[in-house]
């Protein structure tokens, strides 16, 4: 089965509540199978623009991706990550070639 990733750029106004978000957003991202492969560490834009928050996650699944995001439990979550950020995420299927 071919794996999915959630991309993520995000833009934080309150750290202090985008850390709650980051609390809630686990038991989503444990139910369908979510994997950090990156989760804001330093990044060094070579082209374009970016936020200044990178976020990768891994899932099983295109479907288990979309599950996750269409999730009660991560629907709450980002109820508490609106407010206090700005994002640009994307859902994209892994290539094949790579499970």
């Amino acid at each position: 089965m071919t794996k999915a990733y959630w991309i993520a750029h995000v833009s934080i106004d309150d750290p202090d509540a985008y850390a709650e978000y980051r609390r809630a957003n686990a038991a989503a991202f444990a139910a369908h199978g979510a994997r950090f492969l990156v989760r804001g560490g330093p990044q060094q834009v070579v082209e374009g623009q970016l936020r200044p928050r990178c976020v990768v996650l891994e899932f099983p699944s295109l479907q288990a991706a979309q599950e996750c995001y269409r999730s009660p439990e991560y629907q709450r979550a980002k109820a508490l990550r609106d407010p206090v950020s700005d994002a640009d995420l994307v859902i994209v299927e892994g290539w094949p070639g790579d499970d």
